[in-house]
């Protein structure tokens, strides 16, 4: 367990799934407004779906008053660190806690070569705060006639 400023972010176990997968559907229903698109696969994860990424992923939630308010996922492929659905509730959000979560994701492969993650191109509050984070935009990919998404890098000038 690491302490980020005042949240604690732990790894998550597969009993906090069903919350987690409740959080996600509430946290992208912003997103499916802005691209008027609530076919999105976030809103349509199954509890088997994302079961079977604990295989593969490294979850970390961020608890307050014994809720999950916060989650990423991340794994290590090749080099690369891919950090995906990075969600906060929405009673939380603008405290610094998906910041946090973004940091944390990174921390757990301290040696990757680089992080790569996606949002929706009309994200615009998502895409600044990756940006700030060191994230640069490197392509995009149309998934509809509602959704680009863009793909952002940050090269671990550590490694």
């Amino acid at each position: 367990m690491d302490s980020y400023g005042e949240c604690w972010i732990e790894k998550a176990s597969t009993g906090d799934v069903e919350e987690i997968l409740e959080l996600q559907k509430l946290a992208y229903i912003s997103e499916a407004e802005i691209t008027d698109d609530f076919t999105i696969p976030p809103l349509h994860q199954t509890i088997h779906e994302i079961l079977s990424e604990f295989d593969h992923q490294i979850f970390l939630k961020v608890e307050l008053e014994n809720r999950i308010v916060g989650s990423v996922r991340c794994y290590l492929e090749k080099g690369t660190c891919h950090i995906g659905k990075l969600i906060v509730h929405p009673d939380h959000q603008n405290r610094g806690i998906g910041t946090k979560l973004l940091h944390a994701a990174e921390d757990q492969y301290p040696n990757a070569k680089r992080y790569e993650l996606f949002t929706g191109r009309r994200s615009e509050k998502n895409l600044h705060i990756y940006e700030k984070c060191g994230y640069r935009p490197f392509a995009n990919k149309e998934v509809s006639d509602k959704l680009t998404l863009v793909f952002l890098e940050k090269v671990n000038i550590g490694v």
